[in-house]
């Protein structure tokens, strides 16, 4: 009996095509996991990442709400097309303290990834405003009412001690200082060294142009810091990995 006789021998045995079938999920399934218990961590250590500030993670609660992730993903993978328009691939360690990553599933705008840094302040806050202002093709919706929402970090300490119980290792003292962390980030005359020294790299000013902090400020702090705590020109990936 051939291949193809053997083969149809099974296509016409519902049981035995159902049994055959569950062997091979099964074997693949064993080649996919079992490796996973042999890993202490399957997200390789990077010098730079931290967890989000308390103004950014507001700000990332308002991309979340907002649903930016429907139309921008924040992942770059490795393919030289990818590459070469939007920076390095993306690494797991920059979305380990993300719940839940953003990653988003389709792009009607670009990928997010490495946005941070690549535009000013004040672009944002146009392009937030009246997206076809700067991008003449753009189909985003406007988020002008952004810079009337202002916004007082209340329950910031809430938030991270929420955060921290899901594994995001938000210390004692950075719960502690949430509030004062909130205000400070967007007064550059303030004493904001306590904020630098637990956020390494945190960007510290008026995000918005305006006075006080309104849900655009928050929402461009968090824009601006994306694919920014690597220092990608000094990366080595694990090769033992």
């Amino acid at each position: 009996m051939g291949f193809l006789e053997r083969h149809k021998v099974l296509e016409k045995n519902a049981t035995l095509l159902l049994a055959g079938s569950l062997v091979v999920v099964a074997v693949g399934g064993i080649v996919e996991i079992a490796p996973l218990f042999y890993l202490q961590n399957t997200i390789e250590k990077v010098d730079g990442m931290r967890p989000y500030s308390p103004l950014e993670l507001t700000g990332r609660d308002i991309y979340v709400r907002e649903g930016c992730y429907v139309c921008h993903s924040q992942m770059i993978r490795p393919m030289r097309d990818e590459v070469e328009r939007y920076g390095h691939y993306s690494l797991a360690a920059e979305s380990m303290y993300d719940h839940p990553f953003q990653w988003g599933s389709k792009r009607t705008g670009p990928d997010l990834a490495r946005v941070g840094g690549r535009y000013s302040d004040e672009w944002h806050v146009d392009h937030l405003t009246n997206p076809e202002a700067v991008v003449p093709e753009s189909v985003m919706p406007k988020y002008a009412f952004l810079m009337d929402r202002m916004i007082d970090g209340e329950y910031i300490a809430d938030l991270l001690s929420t955060h921290r119980m899901v594994g995001v290792p938000y210390t004692d003292e950075m719960i502690e200082s949430a509030a004062a962390d909130f205000r400070v980030q967007v007064d550059p005359l303030g004493d904001w060294d306590g904020l630098v020294e637990r956020y390494p790299g945190a960007q510290v000013r008026n995000f918005d142009g305006q006075p006080g902090i309104s849900e655009m400020d928050a929402l461009i702090a968090y824009l601006q810091v994306l694919g920014t705590l690597v220092d990608f020109s000094t990366f080595t990936p694990d090769a033992s990995r």
